[in-house]
C-alpha cells in the first residue's frame, strides 16, 4: 500500500481519509494561493496542515495550504514531493490507542531556494496569511546578513515582502506559531531589520501599515516519527516505510498528541482565515499573553522542568514513566495545584485549572509520548526565571509570604543537586546542554555527598535573579534551598528519601 493508492485501501484499514476532490483543491491552491507556511517539519504536518485539511472536509473553504522548507532541499524531495505531498497524520491517545489520517491538504512544497515561484505567490493579491514554524532560533540573524539578505533565511522573507510591495503593496499577515514569546513581535523586529538593508523607506511604512504580525501561543508536543508507529503502519502494508530512514527527523508519517491549543491575536490585514472552525482561537493581544503566561508559568512548563530535573537524577528516560512514580506524581500537583494555582494569571477563554487537569492526568501520563527528562532539562538556567520566578515576583507582588512556599525551593535545590551530574544511585550521567554549565558546574561540583554547603559559599549564584527571577537571599529563601541541597546531596538515595520525606 502506497500514500497514492485510491483511497479506498486507506478506508479499509481503518483510516480515516480526507472527502474532498483533491485535485481540485490544489489546482485553485495554486492559481490563487491564501495560505503558504514556512516551516515543513513535524509540527506543521499534525497541527496546520490538519486545521487545512478540517477545513477542506467542512466545505468551508475550497484551498489547501502551500509549505515551504528550509535550507535542506533532501526534506521537500524525499518527505513530500516523491510522496505527492501526502503523509499519515497519527494521532497519540492517552488510552494508549492510535488514530490515523491520510492527509491531503498540502497543494505544493517548495524549497527556500525555490525564488521564482516564491515571488508568484507573494505576488498574488488572493495570498492573506504567511505562517511559520521554523523554531525560535529561526528569527535569530546575524549581523553581516543584513546587507546580503538572500544568504540567510528570513532575509529571503524579507525580500519575498518587498516584492510583494513593488507588485502591488497588497495587505498580509505574518503570523509566527512559534513556541517563544511574544512571538510575531520577535517576527516583525528581525524582518524591520532586514527591509533596513533596501532603503526604501516607503517600503518600512507598507510593513508598519498594511502587513500584521499577530502573537500567538501554540501548545502541541509532537516528538520526533516513533519507531512503534512505524511498525504499525508497516503492519497495514505502508510500503514508503521501508524507502525512508527511520532515524531522520521527518518520515512518510507524523505523531503527535491529541491535545493541542492555537491562540492568536485577532489582527489580519488581508481577511481572518476560518481557522476558528477547526478549533483555532482567535482574542485581543492581552488574552493571548495571559494564556502564554498560563502555560508557561503555572500549568505546564514548571510541572516539564521539576519532572526533568528529578528524572535525570532518579534515572528516568520517559516523563511517562515519571508520571507513574507516586513522589513524582505528589510533587507537580503540588507544585501545580497549590503553589502555582494561588497566583496563576486567568486568561479567561479557557479555565487554567481545567488545563492544568489535562496536563497532569493526560497529556504527561500518554504512554505514546517518547519524551525524556534529558531533553526538557536542556537550556534549564535559562527556563527557571520564567517557569519559576514569575511566580515567585506574582506572591511578592501580591504581599504573599514567599517563605511559605515548599516545593518551588524543592525544585531549585533539585536544579543545585542536578548540577553535580551524579545521580541518586551514585552514578556519573551527562548533562544536557545549557549555556551556563561551565560557570554552574563548579560552584556545586566541590560538594561529594555529605559535605554541606551553605548560603554563603553559593552567594553568587543564590543571588542571581537572571536564573531563579528574584535575588534568593534577599528575599530569605536561600536557606530554605540551601537546606533543601544538603538533604538531597547526603548520600547515595538521598533525593529519594528528600523527596518522599516533604512530598
Amino acid at each position: 500500500m502506497k500514500l497514492t493508492d485510491e483511497k479506498k485501501r486507506f478506508l479499509e484499514k481503518g483510516y480515516e481519509v480526507y472527502a474532498y476532490d483533491r485535485q481540485e483543491m490544489i489546482d485553485r491552491t495554486r492559481k490563487d494561493p491564501e495560505w503558504i507556511h514556512f516551516g515543513a517539519g513535524n509540527l506543521f504536518r499534525m497541527y496546520q496542515a490538519m486545521i487545512a485539511d478540517k477545513l477542506l472536509d467542512l466545505g468551508v473553504t475550497d484551498k489547501g495550504v502551500i509549505v515551504a522548507g528550509g535550507t535542506n532541499s533532501r526534506n521537500i524531495d524525499t518527505y513530500y514531493r516523491a510522496l505527492d505531498d501526502l503523509h499519515i497524520a497519527v494521532t497519540l491517545k492517552s488510552d494508549g490507542t492510535v488514530s490515523k489520517r491520510l492527509v491531503g491538504s498540502i497543494a505544493e512544497s517548495l524549497k527556500i531556494e525555490d525564488t521564482d515561484r516564491l515571488k508568484e505567490i507573494f505576488a498574488n493579491k488572493s495570498l492573506k496569511v504567511v505562517s511559520f514554524t521554523i523554531t525560535e532560533k529561526g528569527y535569530k540573524y546575524k549581523k553581516e546578513e543584513l546587507s546580503d539578505p538572500d544568504h540567510s533565511y528570513l532575509g529571503r522573507i524579507s525580500s519575498l515582502l518587498y516584492h510583494r510591495y513593488r507588485n502591488g503593496a497588497y495587505p498580509l499577515t505574518m503570523s509566527s506559531q512559534d513556541n517563544c514569546s511574544r512571538n510575531g513581535d520577535v517576527l516583525k523586529a528581525s524582518i524591520l531589520a532586514f527591509a533596513e538593508g533596501f532603503h526604501d523607506p516607503d517600503f518600512l511604512s507598507y510593513l508598519n501599515e498594511k502587513v500584521s504580525f499577530p502573537i500567538s501561543m501554540i501548545d502541541k508536543i509532537t516528538p520526533r516519527p516513533d519507531r512503534k508507529v512505524a511498525e504499525l503502519l508497516k503492519k497495514d502494508g505502508l510500503e514508503e516505510i521501508d524507502l525512508l530512514d527511520p532515524d531522520h527527523y521527518l518520515n512518510c508519517y507524523a505523531n503527535a498528541e491529541e491535545s493541542e491549543y492555537l491562540v492568536i491575536e485577532d489582527d489580519f490585514a488581508n481577511g481572518r482565515p476560518l481557522w476558528d472552525k477547526a478549533g483555532v482561537i482567535f482574542t485581543d493581544r492581552e488574552t493571548v499573553a495571559k494564556t502564554e503566561r498560563m502555560k508557561v508559568c503555572t500549568c505546564l512548563n514548571p510541572i516539564h522542568t521539576a519532572l526533568a530535573i528529578y528524572g535525570c537524577l532518579l534515572d528516568y528516560h520517559l516523563i511517562c514513566d515519571e508520571m507513574k512514580d507516586e513522589t513524582l506524581y505528589k510533587l507537580v500537583k503540588h507544585l501545580g495545584y497549590e503553589e502555582g494555582m494561588k497566583v496563576v494569571t486567568d486568561p479567561g477563554i479557557m479555565n487554567p485549572k481545567e488545563f492544568l487537569d489535562t496536563v497532569l492526568e493526560v497529556r504527561l501520563k500518554n504512554p505514546f509520548m517518547p519524551d525524556a527528562p534529558q531533553r526538557i532539562a536542556m537550556d534549564t538556567s535559562q527556563k527557571l526565571p520564567v517557569r519559576f520566578g514569575e511566580t515567585l515576583k506574582a506572591y511578592l507582588d501580591r504581599d504573599f509570604d514567599i517563605n511559605e512556599l515548599r516545593y518551588i525551593p524543592l525544585v531549585f535545590a533539585g536544579w543545585l543537586r542536578y548540577l553535580r551530574g551524579i545521580d541518586d544511585k551514585g552514578t556519573v550521567f551527562e548533562l544536557s546542554s545549557d549555556p551556563l554549565l561551565d560557570r554552574l558546574m563548579p560552584l556545586v561540583k566541590e560538594y561529594d555527598f555529605g559535605n554541606k554547603a551553605d548560603k554563603e559559599e553559593l552567594r553568587t549564584l543564590l543571588s542571581d535573579s537572571s536564573i531563579f527571577g528574584i535575588d534568593l537571599i534577599e528575599y530569605g529563601m536561600a536557606d530554605q534551598v540551601m537546606n533543601y541541597f544538603n538533604e538531597l546531596n547526603e548520600g547515595v538515595g538521598a533525593v529519594r528519601r528528600t523527596l518522599e520525606k516533604y512530598v
